[in-house]
Parts: structure tokens; C-alpha cells; sequence
């Protein structure tokens, strides 16, 4: 039998702090924060959690800010040439040279013609140091197309050349051609889906909120779209695109060649969507009053749905950009003196060129990242976007 008198005291479990009566209030504030939310707060509460999404976010947006300040930043004009250095390798930048801190810089080139493989080789000076300067004068350019300057963020020495990702074979630096190339590459994507999205929100906002004949004859149209090769439709609008036109009309061209074959799949997201909100309570409240249905649809519908139109959209962009690529690789795309990362893998066709000048493939790595980066970051502004998540 045991003996109550010898038992352990019960262990003590209330905090010995001393009670703040405003705790319950932080508690009270958080929670009315959470709930008093707006949509886009919430999405932006679920993105910051989704790491790789967040993290592709910065990626994209570093690239598309690249894009406004590109003649700063490419340290050669995209058009210049060096004749001494055709299919020069990449170069290496080196701090210490012969165990002294020098700071960046380069070695030069040797340079000689292998006779029996017709090869042009080049090897390390390591008695030619150039020193790497920053903040400089160098190519002239038109900032913009619209003030004229020369001031780099990074030169080669006076009497020197930088070549870190190796010349093609015109002796153009392959790294400011692949610089000046993402504000083609990357803005093509953009107006293609503005046109796009134009396009598909119309149609598809006028089939689901009227239906009945209207909506059959719609989406009988998508269907059409639909069921058409799409990569032989690109070859042939691109091909038809007249040779004499100017670059920046030819540019303007493949975007909306890429705008008008991407819509049929928004306008079908936003038909579906408007077919389930149009009963809703507030839809017909708001037709009661008298709205319009122009005002129905854009004040009312499409921002109750607008953040998974967005995600949509990020999703899309991706195929615009591989569809730049592929039709400026095949040479009905853009062509020179137009840059573009698809117009510089052309010089890739020649397998020969790649087994001797490997470098040459590497505007694709670029192309590789913003597409991983678009679909992660699309992936999570999905997520975000999801009530039910």
C-alpha cells in the first residue's frame, strides 16, 4: 500500500513571469492583421515562403534591370570587332600574379595557326599582364539610342583586350553580345504576353460572360487555333515577314506573331473562371444597380481572379522566349545587326565550329536560367494564389 504521506509534490507548470495584460492584445492584433488582409497581402505572405520561387524572383528581376542599363555594363559595343582575335578562348581574371596582388586583371594571348587541323590556337602570355579597369572610358555608344556616352562599368587596359567568355568569328566578345542580347530576348517575352493578354482576356471575358451563341462561336475559334502545328505556324508567319524590313519592324513582327498563337489558352482559363463567378451574389448585385456589363466584367470579375491570371502569365512567357530562340536559330527570327541570344546561337549551326570553339554555345546558358526561373517563380505565384493552399 503506498504512502501519501512520502508522495512527491505535484510539479509546478504555470510560468513564474509575471502576467503582461498586453499580450493578449499583440495576440489580438495579429490575428485581426491576418484577417483584415487583402489578396495580395496573403499571396505575398505565401511567396516569401516558397524559397526557390522567392529566390528565382530575384534572379529575374536583377535580369530585367540589366536590360535598362546594358551599354554601361557590356564592356565592348555589340558590332566591334577585334581581327587579331577571331575564336579567341575565354580568358580567366587573376588577382595575384608571381605571388603579388595586382588586383583583377588578364593575361594576353599567343597566338598560332595549327596547320594540320586548321585550327587557331591560342595560349597564356603570363608576360603580358592587363590590368582590368572600372568606371572608364571605352566604345561609344547612344544610351537609349538617345544620349551619346562612353562611360563602361568594367574596360579592358589602354593597350589591351578583355575577352572573358571568348570572341565568335568575327572576333566580337561573345559576353557584351550576350548582354546587349538580353534586352531583346527578355522584352520579347514581355510584349508577346501584353498582346496576348489582351487578346485572351477579351475574348474570353465576353465568351464566359455572355455565353449562348457568343461563347460557341469563341470557342469554336480557339479550337481552330488550337489544332494548328504550332512551331510550322511560327516557321511560315516568320518566313512571310518581307527581308527589306527594318530590324526594329522585324522585331516588332515576331512579337506579335508569338502574342497571337499564346492567347487561346488564357482565354479559356478566363471563360471558365467567369462561368462559375457570374451567379455569384455580388455579380448580380452589381447588374441590379445597373453596371454596365464592360464594368462587370473588369470592375468585378477579372480582379476576383486576377493573381491566378498573373500566375498564368508568368507561366507563358517562358515558351515566348524559347520561341524567339528557335526561330532567330533557325534564321527566320530576328535577324543582324539585331542581338539576340537565338541570333548568336545561329553561329552554332556549324557542328565543326562547335567541336573547336565549344564557347560559342554559351548564350543558351542564359536562356537555361530564365526559364527554370520563370517556371519556379510561376510555380509559386500559383501556390500563392490558390485560396485553398
Amino acid at each position: 500500500m503506498t504512502d501519501l504521506s512520502r508522495t512527491e509534490p505535484l510539479q509546478h507548470w504555470s510560468s513564474p513571469d509575471p502576467f503582461d495584460p498586453h499580450s493578449i492584445e499583440k495576440l489580438a492584433a495579429g490575428q485581426e492583421r491576418y484577417y483584415m488582409a487583402s489578396q495580395w497581402q496573403m499571396m505575398w505572405w505565401k511567396f516569401r515562403r516558397h524559397k526557390l520561387a522567392l529566390w528565382s524572383g530575384v534572379i529575374l528581376l536583377a535580369l530585367y534591370a540589366l536590360t535598362l542599363v546594358v551599354e554601361v555594363v557590356a564592356p565592348y559595343a555589340p558590332s566591334t570587332r577585334s581581327a587579331r582575335h577571331i575564336f579567341a578562348p575565354p580568358q580567366s581574371v587573376h588577382l595575384f600574379h608571381e605571388g603579388e596582388f595586382v588586383g583583377p586583371f588578364v593575361y594576353g594571348y599567343r597566338f598560332k595557326l595549327n596547320t594540320e587541323t586548321l585550327k587557331r590556337e591560342y595560349t597564356e602570355n603570363r608576360e603580358r599582364v592587363q590590368p582590368l579597369r572600372f568606371f572608364c572610358r571605352s566604345d561609344p555608344y547612344k544610351f537609349w539610342g538617345l544620349v551619346a556616352s562612353d562611360i563602361h562599368l568594367v574596360c579592358p587596359a589602354e593597350d589591351g583586350f578583355m575577352f572573358l567568355l571568348g570572341t565568335d568569328r568575327l572576333g566580337r566578345d561573345v559576353l557584351s553580345r550576350m548582354i546587349y542580347g538580353a534586352r531583346i530576348s527578355l522584352t520579347v517575352g514581355l510584349l508577346g504576353i501584353a498582346i496576348s493578354f489582351l487578346i485572351g482576356i477579351t475574348l474570353g471575358g465576353i465568351s464566359g460572360y455572355y455565353g449562348g451563341w457568343i461563347d460557341s462561336v469563341i470557342q469554336r475559334l480557339i479550337e481552330i487555333v488550337k489544332s494548328l502545328p504550332e512551331l510550322p505556324l511560327w516557321l511560315a508567319l516568320s518566313a512571310a515577314l518581307p527581308v527589306s524590313l527594318s530590324p526594329i519592324l522585324v522585331y516588332f513582327g515576331i512579337t506579335i506573331i508569338l502574342g497571337l498563337l499564346e492567347w487561346p489558352g488564357l482565354a479559356r482559363a478566363v471563360r471558365s473562371k467567369l462561368l462559375s463567378l457570374r451567379e455569384e451574389d455580388f455579380c448580380t448585385a452589381a447588374q441590379l444597380m445597373g453596371a454596365s456589363p464592360k464594368r462587370v466584367i473588369g470592375r468585378h470579375l477579372l480582379p476576383s481572379f486576377m493573381s491566378h491570371l498573373i500566375a498564368s502569365a508568368t507561366l507563358a512567357i517562358p515558351s515566348m522566349i524559347l520561341g524567339e530562340t528557335a526561330l532567330s536559330f533557325l534564321g527566320l527570327g530576328l535577324r543582324p545587326p539585331i542581338v539576340s541570344w537565338g541570333v548568336q546561337l545561329s553561329e552554332a549551326l556549324n557542328i565543326n565550329v562547335v567541336a573547336l570553339y565549344p564557347w560559342l554555345l554559351l548564350p543558351m546558358v542564359p536562356v537555361i536560367v530564365v526559364v527554370l526561373a520563370f517556371n519556379f517563380f510561376g510555380d509559386g505565384l500559383r501556390d500563392a494564389a490558390d485560396p485553398y493552399k
